[in-house]
C-alpha cells in the first residue's frame, strides 16, 4: 500500500474538497468526531465474539474484495482484513478515518484502504465487492432503504450484503428513539426486526440469515464516551432510572449495586445477491 493510502488527506472520496453537509450530515461529523477515540475502546464494540459472529455469518474468505460502509474506526473493517484480499472503509468523518488509519498501524494490516465520503450515493461502480457488511449505522440514515440499495448495487452477484443495527419492536420505537436522540443528536429512528427483513426481501436477497444478539452496556461509561447536550445526560439516566422494571425502552435496564446496566439487541442480518 502506498504511503499516501494510509496518511490520507482531508478530501472526500472523488479527491475533490468535499461539499459543505447538510444540517444531518453535520450533526453526524460533530458527534462522531467527538466519540472517534471513545467509540473505539469501547469494549462493546470491539467485543471478539460478536466480531467473529459477523465474520461467521458474512462467509469472508481470503479471496473477498470487502466493502465496510459507514465504517467507523474501522473495528469491524480491520477484523475481515485479517480474512479477505483487501478491504474497503468508507466513513463521512474525517476523524473516525484518521482514527481507523491508527489502529490498521497498531495491527500492522496493509491491504485496507480508506476514504472519506457520503454513502448515499455510495461512490463505486456497480458489482465492484464481494462482501458489503455495515454495522451499528442504519439508525443514523435519514433512509436506511436507499443505503441498502446501494450496498446490493455494488456487491458482485451471489457476493453477501450483511447488516448490523439495533432492532426493537415497534411499539418501543417512540420512548427508545427519543433518549437515543437524547444521547446522540445525529440518531434518526431504529428499525424492526420485520423492517429489516422486508427491505432485504424487496432487494431480492436470497438465502437470507439472521441472528440476534445483545450488546451489553454500563449506563456511566456509556454516556462517557457520548456528547449529548448539555444537561440531557441528566434527563438520560432519569429516564432509564424510571424504566427500571417497566422495560417501556426495549433495553432491559437494571440495577447493579448502585449503576445501572441494559443492553441494546442486535440484529444481525446477512443475505445473499440475486446472480
Amino acid at each position: 500500500m502506498k504511503n499516501d493510502e494510509i496518511k490520507g488527506t482531508a478530501q472526500n472520496s472523488t479527491g475533490e474538497t468535499p461539499a459543505l453537509p447538510n444540517a444531518h450530515d453535520a450533526a453526524i461529523i460533530d458527534q462522531f468526531t467527538r466519540q472517534a477515540v471513545p467509540f473505539s475502546i469501547q469494549q462493546a464494540h470491539s467485543k471478539e465474539s460478536f466480531l467473529n459472529l459477523l465474520l461467521e455469518m458474512s462467509g469472508v474468505s481470503p479471496e473477498d474484495n470487502v466493502l465496510d460502509v459507514a465504517c467507523g474506526p474501522g473495528l469491524v473493517a480491520c477484523a475481515f482484513a485479517a480474512r479477505a484480499q483487501h478491504v474497503t472503509g468508507i466513513d463521512l468523518t474525517p476523524a473516525m478515518i484518521a482514527r481507523a488509519k491508527q489502529i490498521q498501524r497498531e495491527r500492522q494490516l496493509t491491504n485496507l484502504t480508506w476514504r472519506i465520503g457520503n454513502v448515499l450515493p455510495l461512490p463505486f461502480p456497480d458489482a465492484s465487492f464481494s462482501l458489503v457488511i455495515t454495522r451499528y449505522t442504519f439508525h443514523h440514515f435519514i433512509d436506511p432503504q436507499a443505503v441498502f440499495a446501494e450496498m446490493v448495487r455494488v456487491c458482485r452477484p451471489n457476493g453477501v450484503v450483511l447488516v448490523a443495527d439495533i432492532a426493537l419492536p415497534p411499539e418501543k420505537r417512540r420512548a427508545f428513539d427519543r433518549v437515543e436522540k437524547l444521547r446522540d443528536p445525529s440518531h434518526t429512528s431504529h428499525l424492526t426486526p420485520a423492517e429489516f427483513l422486508q427491505m432485504a426481501e424487496e432487494l431480492k436477497l436470497r438465502e437470507v440469515r439472521t441472528e440476534f444478539v445483545k450488546s451489553e452496556r454500563h449506563l456511566e461509561t456509556h454516556l462517557q464516551a457520548s456528547f449529548p447536550n448539555p444537561g440531557d445526560d441528566e434527563e438520560i439516566r432519569r429516564i432509564f432510572r424510571e424504566d427500571v422494571g417497566k422495560d417501556e425502552l426495549g433495553l432491559g435496564a437494571h440495577w447493579q449495586g448502585n449503576e445501572i446496566y441494559f443492553a441494546y439487541p442486535i440484529l444481525i442480518l446477512a443475505g445473499r445477491k440475486t446472480g
